[in-house]
Protein backbone atom coordinates (compact mmCIF):
# COMPACT_ATOMS: atom_id res chain seq x y z
CA UNK A 1 0.00 0.00 0.00
CA UNK A 2 1.81 3.51 -1.24
CA UNK A 3 1.41 6.38 1.10
CA UNK A 4 -1.47 7.91 -0.21
CA UNK A 5 -3.33 5.08 0.37
CA UNK A 6 -2.84 4.62 3.59
CA UNK A 7 -5.70 5.86 5.84
CA UNK A 8 -3.69 6.83 8.61
CA UNK A 9 -1.89 9.06 6.21
CA UNK A 10 -5.20 11.51 5.56
CA UNK A 11 -6.04 14.69 6.50
CA UNK A 12 -7.46 15.24 9.99
CA UNK A 13 -11.46 14.03 10.19
CA UNK A 14 -11.41 12.17 7.03
CA UNK A 15 -12.52 8.85 8.20
CA UNK A 16 -11.59 5.93 6.22
CA UNK A 17 -14.48 3.44 6.92
CA UNK A 18 -12.47 0.28 6.65
CA UNK A 19 -10.09 0.94 9.54
CA UNK A 20 -13.89 0.97 11.63
CA UNK A 21 -16.61 -1.00 10.94
CA UNK A 22 -17.68 -2.04 7.03
CA UNK A 23 -20.51 0.70 5.97
CA UNK A 24 -19.54 2.70 8.64
CA UNK A 25 -19.19 3.33 12.41
CA UNK A 26 -22.53 3.43 13.87
CA UNK A 27 -23.99 1.85 16.72
CA UNK A 28 -27.35 0.47 16.88
CA UNK A 29 -29.61 1.23 19.76
CA UNK A 30 -30.99 -2.61 20.25
CA UNK A 31 -34.18 -0.91 21.73
CA UNK A 32 -34.73 0.49 18.96
CA UNK A 33 -33.26 -1.17 15.96
CA UNK A 34 -32.11 2.30 14.52
CA UNK A 35 -28.54 3.95 14.58
CA UNK A 36 -27.89 5.69 17.58
CA UNK A 37 -26.71 9.43 17.11
CA UNK A 38 -25.28 11.82 19.67
CA UNK A 39 -27.96 14.68 20.22
CA UNK A 40 -26.53 18.02 19.05
CA UNK A 41 -24.27 19.32 20.79
CA UNK A 42 -23.03 16.33 22.45
CA UNK A 43 -19.57 15.62 22.43
CA UNK A 44 -18.26 12.16 20.41
CA UNK A 45 -17.03 10.62 23.95
CA UNK A 46 -18.85 12.12 27.51
CA UNK A 47 -17.71 10.82 30.51
CA UNK A 48 -19.62 13.10 32.85
CA UNK A 49 -19.16 14.12 36.32
CA UNK A 50 -17.49 10.06 37.62
CA UNK A 51 -17.16 9.58 41.04
CA UNK A 52 -15.61 6.08 42.08
CA UNK A 53 -13.19 4.10 43.34
CA UNK A 54 -11.57 0.69 44.81
CA UNK A 55 -13.56 -0.87 47.99
CA UNK A 56 -14.71 2.42 50.06
CA UNK A 57 -12.42 4.84 49.08
CA UNK A 58 -13.61 7.16 45.86
CA UNK A 59 -10.61 8.03 43.52
CA UNK A 60 -12.40 10.17 41.49
CA UNK A 61 -14.95 12.83 42.24
CA UNK A 62 -17.01 14.30 39.67
CA UNK A 63 -14.24 13.72 37.23
CA UNK A 64 -15.79 15.20 33.20
CA UNK A 65 -14.23 14.15 29.92
CA UNK A 66 -15.21 15.05 26.61
CA UNK A 67 -13.69 13.81 22.99
CA UNK A 68 -15.17 14.68 19.93
CA UNK A 69 -15.24 13.04 16.64
CA UNK A 70 -11.34 12.90 15.62
CA UNK A 71 -9.52 14.73 18.62
CA UNK A 72 -6.76 13.89 20.92
CA UNK A 73 -7.43 14.49 24.23
CA UNK A 74 -4.95 14.16 27.18
CA UNK A 75 -4.89 13.65 30.62
CA UNK A 76 -2.43 14.99 32.68
CA UNK A 77 -1.13 15.51 36.44
CA UNK A 78 0.69 14.50 39.15
CA UNK A 79 0.80 10.98 40.17
CA UNK A 80 -1.88 9.78 42.54
CA UNK A 81 -4.08 12.11 40.52
CA UNK A 82 -6.60 9.55 39.18
CA UNK A 83 -5.39 9.57 35.42
CA UNK A 84 -5.65 5.86 35.23
CA UNK A 85 -8.07 5.22 37.44
CA UNK A 86 -10.33 7.62 35.19
CA UNK A 87 -9.17 6.23 32.27
CA UNK A 88 -10.46 2.42 33.43
CA UNK A 89 -13.75 4.02 34.54
CA UNK A 90 -14.61 4.93 30.62
CA UNK A 91 -13.54 1.64 29.61
CA UNK A 92 -15.65 -0.25 32.17
CA UNK A 93 -12.79 -1.47 34.72
CA UNK A 94 -14.40 0.45 37.23
CA UNK A 95 -17.71 0.74 38.85
CA UNK A 96 -19.01 3.88 39.08
CA UNK A 97 -20.86 5.37 41.84
CA UNK A 98 -22.27 8.09 40.14
CA UNK A 99 -21.78 9.56 36.35
CA UNK A 100 -22.19 8.12 33.06
CA UNK A 101 -20.52 7.31 30.05
CA UNK A 102 -21.77 7.59 26.50
CA UNK A 103 -20.65 7.00 23.10
CA UNK A 104 -21.51 8.10 19.94
CA UNK A 105 -25.50 9.07 21.76
CA UNK A 106 -25.04 5.63 22.94
CA UNK A 107 -25.39 5.26 26.78
CA UNK A 108 -22.46 2.49 28.11
CA UNK A 109 -22.73 3.00 31.60
CA UNK A 110 -23.60 -0.54 32.38
CA UNK A 111 -21.32 -2.21 29.56
CA UNK A 112 -18.77 -4.31 30.46
CA UNK A 113 -15.24 -3.56 29.02
CA UNK A 114 -15.50 -6.37 26.37
CA UNK A 115 -19.21 -5.11 25.13
CA UNK A 116 -17.58 -1.50 25.04
CA UNK A 117 -14.81 -2.94 22.68
CA UNK A 118 -17.57 -3.83 20.55
CA UNK A 119 -19.62 -0.87 20.41
CA UNK A 120 -15.92 0.80 19.39
CA UNK A 121 -13.85 1.26 22.26
CA UNK A 122 -9.88 0.42 21.94
CA UNK A 123 -7.98 0.17 25.35
CA UNK A 124 -4.09 -0.06 25.39
CA UNK A 125 -3.16 -0.06 28.87
CA UNK A 126 0.71 0.95 30.48
CA UNK A 127 1.77 -2.58 31.19
CA UNK A 128 1.43 -6.24 30.36
CA UNK A 129 -0.22 -5.04 27.19
CA UNK A 130 0.63 -7.50 24.86
CA UNK A 131 1.25 -11.81 24.95
CA UNK A 132 5.18 -11.65 24.82
CA UNK A 133 5.32 -15.82 23.76
CA UNK A 134 3.14 -14.69 20.81
CA UNK A 135 4.63 -13.29 17.76
CA UNK A 136 4.14 -9.83 16.44
CA UNK A 137 1.25 -11.11 14.34
CA UNK A 138 -0.51 -13.58 16.59
CA UNK A 139 -0.48 -10.75 18.74
CA UNK A 140 -2.20 -8.56 16.01
CA UNK A 141 -4.35 -11.36 14.92
CA UNK A 142 -6.10 -11.63 18.93
CA UNK A 143 -6.96 -7.79 17.89
CA UNK A 144 -9.72 -9.51 16.01
CA UNK A 145 -10.97 -11.45 18.31
CA UNK A 146 -14.40 -10.24 17.84
CA UNK A 147 -14.22 -9.72 14.32
CA UNK A 148 -15.96 -12.26 11.56
CA UNK A 149 -14.76 -10.64 8.58
CA UNK A 150 -11.81 -10.34 6.85
CA UNK A 151 -9.01 -8.55 9.04
CA UNK A 152 -6.10 -8.75 6.75
CA UNK A 153 -6.87 -5.35 5.20
CA UNK A 154 -6.38 -3.99 8.49
CA UNK A 155 -3.49 -5.44 9.99
CA UNK A 156 -1.45 -4.41 6.35
CA UNK A 157 -2.95 -0.84 7.66
CA UNK A 158 -1.01 -1.38 10.70
CA UNK A 159 1.89 -2.51 9.13
CA UNK A 160 1.73 0.63 7.01
CA UNK A 161 1.63 2.98 9.92
CA UNK A 162 4.37 0.67 12.23
CA UNK A 163 6.66 -0.71 9.21
CA UNK A 164 9.29 -2.61 12.11
CA UNK A 165 5.94 -4.66 12.63
CA UNK A 166 5.82 -6.13 9.55
CA UNK A 167 9.75 -6.78 9.64
CA UNK A 168 9.18 -9.12 12.95
CA UNK A 169 6.03 -10.46 12.59
CA UNK A 170 7.45 -13.84 13.33
CA UNK A 171 9.04 -12.66 16.26
CA UNK A 172 8.23 -13.27 19.69
CA UNK A 173 6.54 -9.90 21.30
CA UNK A 174 8.35 -10.21 24.08
CA UNK A 175 12.38 -10.11 22.61
CA UNK A 176 11.12 -6.67 21.06
CA UNK A 177 12.02 -3.07 22.69
CA UNK A 178 9.82 -1.21 24.91
CA UNK A 179 9.14 0.79 21.90
CA UNK A 180 8.04 -1.69 19.10
CA UNK A 181 5.82 -3.33 22.22
CA UNK A 182 4.29 -0.17 22.59
CA UNK A 183 3.42 -0.14 18.69
CA UNK A 184 2.80 -4.15 18.97
CA UNK A 185 -0.25 -3.17 22.01
CA UNK A 186 -1.31 0.05 19.79
CA UNK A 187 -1.82 -1.85 16.40
CA UNK A 188 -3.60 -4.87 18.26
CA UNK A 189 -6.00 -2.01 19.52
CA UNK A 190 -6.55 -0.45 15.81
CA UNK A 191 -7.38 -4.36 14.27
CA UNK A 192 -10.52 -3.97 16.96
CA UNK A 193 -11.34 -1.17 13.92
CA UNK A 194 -12.05 1.40 17.41
CA UNK A 195 -13.48 4.78 16.87
CA UNK A 196 -12.15 5.94 20.34
CA UNK A 197 -8.91 4.95 21.27
CA UNK A 198 -7.56 4.78 24.42
CA UNK A 199 -3.98 5.32 25.75
CA UNK A 200 -2.38 4.79 29.11
CA UNK A 201 1.01 6.10 29.48
CA UNK A 202 2.03 5.01 25.90
CA UNK A 203 5.35 6.70 26.06
CA UNK A 204 6.48 5.40 29.68
CA UNK A 205 10.01 4.08 29.66
CA UNK A 206 10.51 5.10 26.08
CA UNK A 207 13.55 7.18 24.48
CA UNK A 208 12.18 10.66 23.55
CA UNK A 209 13.23 9.59 19.58
CA UNK A 210 10.72 6.84 19.86
CA UNK A 211 8.37 9.19 22.20
CA UNK A 212 8.09 11.47 18.92
CA UNK A 213 7.51 8.93 16.67
CA UNK A 214 4.40 7.50 18.81
CA UNK A 215 3.35 10.63 18.98
CA UNK A 216 3.87 11.08 15.15
CA UNK A 217 1.34 7.88 14.48
CA UNK A 218 -0.85 8.84 17.22
CA UNK A 219 -1.78 11.83 15.16
CA UNK A 220 -2.08 10.27 12.25
CA UNK A 221 -4.31 7.59 13.89
CA UNK A 222 -6.39 10.73 14.83
CA UNK A 223 -6.59 12.32 11.27
CA UNK A 224 -8.45 9.67 9.90
CA UNK A 225 -11.37 10.51 12.59
CA UNK A 226 -10.56 8.00 15.09
CA UNK A 227 -10.53 9.79 18.43
CA UNK A 228 -8.02 9.60 21.33
CA UNK A 229 -8.32 9.88 24.55
CA UNK A 230 -4.72 9.35 26.09
CA UNK A 231 -3.12 9.33 29.76
CA UNK A 232 0.60 10.77 29.58
CA UNK A 233 3.26 11.36 31.89
CA UNK A 234 5.11 13.44 29.30
CA UNK A 235 2.78 16.51 29.63
CA UNK A 236 4.27 19.44 27.89
CA UNK A 237 4.91 17.07 24.66
CA UNK A 238 1.60 15.60 24.63
CA UNK A 239 -0.34 18.75 25.36
CA UNK A 240 1.70 19.88 22.20
CA UNK A 241 -0.51 17.26 19.96
CA UNK A 242 -3.73 17.67 22.18
CA UNK A 243 -6.80 19.38 20.80
CA UNK A 244 -7.96 19.09 24.68
CA UNK A 245 -6.12 18.96 27.99
CA UNK A 246 -7.80 18.18 31.38
CA UNK A 247 -5.76 18.82 34.34
CA UNK A 248 -6.32 16.37 37.13
CA UNK A 249 -5.71 17.15 41.23
CA UNK A 250 -7.29 14.29 43.44
CA UNK A 251 -9.65 12.59 40.85
CA UNK A 252 -11.15 16.27 39.97
CA UNK A 253 -10.56 18.31 37.05
CA UNK A 254 -8.50 21.23 37.90
CA UNK A 255 -8.09 22.57 34.27
CA UNK A 256 -9.50 22.24 31.34
CA UNK A 257 -8.92 23.43 27.83
CA UNK A 258 -7.17 23.34 24.60
CA UNK A 259 -3.33 21.67 24.20
CA UNK A 260 -2.23 24.95 24.01
CA UNK A 261 -4.41 27.19 26.04
CA UNK A 262 -2.88 24.87 28.85
CA UNK A 263 0.71 25.48 27.73
CA UNK A 264 0.21 28.81 27.97
CA UNK A 265 -1.37 29.12 31.19
CA UNK A 266 1.13 30.38 33.67
CA UNK A 267 -0.29 28.38 36.58
CA UNK A 268 0.09 25.34 34.54
CA UNK A 269 3.46 25.80 33.54
CA UNK A 270 4.96 26.26 37.29
CA UNK A 271 2.86 23.48 38.81
CA UNK A 272 2.55 20.84 36.51
CA UNK A 273 4.75 21.41 33.50
CA UNK A 274 8.06 22.86 35.36
CA UNK A 275 7.91 26.16 34.44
Amino acid sequence: MSSTQNPWQEDRGNKDRSITRPGGSEIIDPETGHEAHPAPGTPFLLAENMTGGYGAADILHGCTLKVEKGQIAVIVGPNGAGKSTAMKAVFGMLKLRQGRVVLDGKDITHLSPQDRVAHGMGFVPQVNNVFPSMSVEENLEMGAFLRRDDFRETMEQVYDLFPVLKEKRRQPAGELSGGQRQQVAVGRALMTRPKLLMLDEPTAGVSPIVMDELFDRIIEVARTGISILMVEQNARQALEIADMGYVLVQGANRYTGTGQELLADPEVRRTFLGG
